[in-house]
């Protein structure tokens, strides 16, 4: 045991020469000295001529290398010492990981003699090296050197496996790939050193299955034994016949002679679109019922050999003849991959009756032939269109007419309106007129004016008239179409611009005043009124020769003069047109008074008045003249006032009346009935005795008062009413309405409930009596077709008397 001491001093002697730090010895026998202290860590130095010197420079100790998984339990590893003192007196201590940090428990030291022994079996894999300090203290625990680092490292063995990181891979390759097409790379991993053979992996395939099995038999893939990719190795790959490979792959250390590990590779071919859709037929049949929007008519069918449910076997529908109005449709069914025929414009039996279509066929995606370029597959649809009753229809609907007002009755708005799909022959009926305006003829649909079409119907909206007609067919199941009527009734030209300020004054200086202003208004609605036009009439042109016109805007002009004229009253023909087509244009007599006017530019028309009337006079002719008429005006008067007193009746009393008086006398007094029941005010049956004088009660009023109404002043002049019967029947609406207005505004009429009490009214009246007004005939004898023209007003008037 001690021969095996020396040898391995001898062995760290040589290792620690060439790691020595400092010079070497310069005489022989400093060279001794240090021969003594090779073994140990620390040592002494002789510095300068003084003689020794304590040096605290520690020996580079190279690693101390131990195996992993020994079974040499305990294990001297290295021992040291310090030469400071007598041995015996020096206590040797380590410190640091595997002794008292973790994991402990793997080193320990002899303090005395200075042996590192190992204690526990190391793992490389584990731990693979150590680092720890080493001490040298005296006696009393001081320290007597600096503490010195000691590195063990765990030598490598090949304990571990290699191991797929994986324990099946998943690749894929296109079909018809070429031969080192790279598919997909493995990986193994050993926990090993890497620095030796222990992990230099290898890799290999040792096994290769067809999915399904048995399609392909020769080798279709090999790897890179130092890499691990997996590539092609041969041509053939077509995913139509097989859908994968199932490689066994083995990875060994010690580049393949040492301990290996097994997994598996599924490599599944990607499908490439190199089979092009075949249809199962060259034709197919269907039918379409006409007038309709139909989502399935019927389908076509198609096979592809390309993995399905991928853009390589989904087929794109194309018609490419045979449908040139777009009525037809083919979408594809993702699950089946059938096209599927719609109708999407709605079919006409009458117009073509059988379609034939052109489809082809193609795959989403480009297709990839391995040899010469094919066309596409197609086929023919044939398509049978089936006949039903179709409803009539309004060429236009709605219907938009435009008529101008004042179209007579009978006037044409509208012929051949409607149509039958079926050619069936049409009956045609107003269903909404509410003014009576149209006239349909029930076979031809030819619509006139029944009346006059004018804007004075108040069922116009916005001088828009509605209607509602419908057509009928006459098959044996009819069927009935609608169609609203609007009739815009045109503006037309037909009334003349009116003006105003016929009659006026006017300065005789032409720099005084703004001369006449001539407004102008029009019936009519643009386009057809305003901007109106103002001229003087050049027919006379020695009337207008110092008169001028000039337009102030669209609806205004000013009369003026160019110069001075004899005052007096002028007659100026103006002519007046619109801007219609054609426009319409009158002459209309202005009459002028040209007048002195004073500082202020005011007109003094009665100086104007005069000279115009004395003009071409004598004034002693004109006082005759005014003299002549004031003596007719006395002469008028005293035959009026003669007149009244010999009609004037002669009174008995305050109630006497003469026999001769034929007059109806009626007295009004201030007492108000009231009613049927008030006996008080007046009794009736005081009259049984005609020849009997009543005297009148005592609130009796003078004759000729009215009683005061309470409702209304009754100091205001009483209206003017009505007197003269209209001519034309139609406007007795208004005379009736214009008499009630009065009569209503009228403060000398007592009010609508005021019972009127009566004084006796005397015998013997010529006028005779009322009653022989209807005595002469009856009423089946009159007429009274005249009430239809005076208005809506009275229909119900005139349906009481209608002999119908």
């Amino acid at each position: 045991m001690k021969m095996c001491h020396k040898v391995f001093a001898v062995f760290l002697l040589l290792v620690v020469a060439f790691y020595q730090v400092g010079s070497t010895p310069a005489t022989e026998q400093q060279a001794e000295e240090d021969s003594t202290k090779v073994l140990f860590p620390w040592r002494q130095k002789t510095v300068g001529s003084g003689g020794l010197q304590r040096a605290k420079r520690a020996w580079v100790i190279p690693p101390i290398n131990t195996p992993e998984n020994t079974k040499q339990i305990p294990k001297n590893l290295v021992q040291i010492k310090s030469d400071t003192l007598e041995p015996g007196k020096v206590l040797y201590k380590i410190q640091g990981p595997g002794v008292d940090e973790d994991p402990k428990g793997f080193f320990e030291i002899n303090e005395t003699t200075g042996w590192v022994t190992l204690m526990n079996v190391l793992d490389r894999e584990t731990h693979s090296k150590f680092k720890i300090k080493a001490y040298a203290l005296d006696l009393s625990g001081k320290p007597m050197e600096d503490p010195t680092e000691l590195e063990i490292h765990v030598v490598d063995q090949n304990d571990n496996r290699p191991t797929f990181v994986q324990e099946e891979f998943t690749g894929r390759v296109h079909e018809n790939s070429k031969p080192g097409t790279s598919v997909m790379q493995v990986e193994a991993t050993d926990a090993d050193d890497i620095e030796t053979d222990n992990a230099a992996l290898a890799y290999s395939i040792i096994g290769q299955e067809s999915i399904p099995p048995f399609r392909i038999n020769k080798t279709m893939f090999g790897i890179d034994e130092l890499t691990g990719i997996i590539s092609t190795r041969d041509v053939g790959l077509d995913r139509e016949e097989v859908e994968g490979f199932n490689i066994t792959l083995q990875v060994a250390d010690m580049s393949g002679s040492g301990l290996s590990s097994y997994s598996s590779a599924l490599i599944y071919i990607n499908d490439v679109n190199d089979n092009a859709p075949n249809f199962t037929s060259e034709t197919f049949q269907m039918s379409a019922t006409e007038n309709k929007v139909q989502a399935d008519i019927g389908r076509i069918t198609v096979t592809d050999e390309d993995e399905p449910q991928t853009e390589n076997w989904w087929v794109k529908y194309t018609i490419t003849a045979g449908d040139p109005e777009g009525n037809f449709d083919i979408r594809r069914d993702d699950a089946t991959n059938e096209g599927i025929v719609s109708v999407v414009k709605p079919l006409d039996y009458e117009s073509l009756n059988y379609y034939e279509l052109v489809v082809m066929a193609e795959n989403e995606s480009p297709l990839r032939l391995m040899g010469p370029k094919t066309p596409p597959s197609s086929a023919t649809v044939t398509i049978n269109v089936l006949n039903q009753n179709e409803p009539p229809r309004f060429r236009q609907s709605p219907l938009r007419l435009s008529v101008p007002e004042g179209s007579p009755t009978g006037t044409l708005l509208a012929s051949n309106i409607a149509l039958d799909p079926d050619r069936q022959a049409l009956r045609y009926d107003v269903e909404y007129d509410p003014d009576q305006w149209l006239f349909l003829d029930n076979e031809s649909g030819e619509i006139t004016a029944n009346k006059e079409i004018t804007k004075n119907s108040r069922f116009l909206t916005k001088d828009v008239y509605m209607a509602v007609i419908t057509v009928e067919d006459t098959g044996d199941y009819p069927s009935t179409a609608t169609a609203t009527v609007y009739i815009t009734v045109l503006e037309v030209n037909d009334f003349a611009p009116e003006p105003f300020s016929l009659s006026e004054f006017m300065c005789n200086d032409p720099e005084k005043g703004s001369g006449l202003i001539l407004s102008a208004t029009d019936k009519d609605q643009p386009p057809h009124s305003a901007p109106f036009l103002f001229s003087l009439d050049d027919s006379e042109p020695e009337n207008i020769r110092n008169w001028t016109l000039h337009r102030i805007n669209d609806t205004h002009a000013a009369l003026r003069l160019l110069s001075a004229v004899v005052e007096g009253e002028y007659v100026l023909p103006v002519v007046l047109s619109d801007s219609g087509t054609p426009a319409l244009a009158e002459i209309h007599m202005v009459n002028v008074t040209v007048c002195q006017c004073n500082d202020e530019g005011d007109c003094q028309p009665i100086l104007a008045a005069i000279f115009s009337a004395g003009a071409g006079l004598s004034l002693g002719a004109l006082l005759i003249i005014l003299g002549s008429v004031v003596l007719l005006l006395l002469l008028l008067l005293i035959m009026a006032a003669v007149e009244q007193c010999r009609q004037r009746p002669i009174r008995k009393g305050m109630l006497g009346v003469s026999d001769d008086d034929i007059r109806d006398n009626i007295l009004n007094y201030d007492e108000q009935g009231g009613g049927e029941e008030d006996e008080n005010a007046y009794n009736m049956d005081q009259l049984r005795n005609p020849n009997e004088i009543i005297p009148p009660p005592t609130t009796a009023m003078p004759r000729g008062k009215q009683p005061v109404r309470k409702d209304t002043p009754y100091n205001y002049p009483s209206p003017s009413y009505p007197r003269k019967t209209p001519a034309d029947p139609t406007d007795i609406e208004d005379f009736i309405n214009d008499g009630l207005d009065a009569a209503d505004k009228d403060p000398n009429v007592p009010p609508y409930d005021t019972a009127l009490i009566y004084d006796f009214e005397g015998d013997g009246s010529l006028a005779g009596s009322l009653s022989s007004i209807a005595s002469g005939s009856s009423d089946g004898d009159q007429d009274y077709d005249y009430l239809n023209s005076w208005g809506p007003r009275f229909n119900k008037l005139a349906n009481l008397y209608d002999k119908h």
